[in-house]
Formats: C-alpha cells, sequence, structure tokens
C-alpha cells in the first residue's frame, strides 16, 4: 500500500498538466461582450458535437480522476 501511495503525487502532476491542457484545447465561444449579455442566448450555441464533445468527455474523465487521486489519501487513512 505503501509503494502505491509514493506513485501518486506523480500521478496527481501528470493529471493536473494534462487536465490543464484539455482544458485550454477547449474553445471558448463566449467574449467579453457575453459576461455583460450583449450576445443573445442561444440553446445551439451550447451544443457540443466531433472532436469538441470528445474534448469536453475527456476533461471530465480527467477532472474526475485527479479529484480521486486527490481525495484517495485522505480515504485510505
Amino acid at each position: 500500500m505503501e509503494t502505491q501511495m509514493g506513485y501518486l503525487p506523480y500521478i496527481q502532476v501528470i493529471l493536473a498538466v494534462l487536465l490543464a491542457a484539455l482544458i485550454l484545447l477547449q474553445r471558448s465561444e463566449a467574449g467579453l461582450g457575453a459576461g455583460f449579455g450583449s450576445e443573445g442566448f442561444s440553446a445551439s450555441r451550447f451544443e457540443r458535437r466531433g472532436f469538441e464533445k470528445r474534448l469536453f468527455q475527456m476533461t471530465v474523465v480527467v477532472a474526475t480522476l485527479f479529484v480521486i487521486s486527490t481525495l484517495l489519501p485522505l480515504l485510505l487513512t
């Protein structure tokens, strides 16, 4: 068990870098004007297709794995 916990910081660093890269690869369709309400709301604007959908799903999976790896030492002690 101790040897597995020794690898945990390395796994967390890899997951953190991967999560940051996946977040930065996502395209932002909301500009500064959208924060102030200048753009109209459109449901089709938030629809993801193809690679964008897969990228979003991978981001959710990596974020979930990162949270689990962060909480794992608390659960095992």
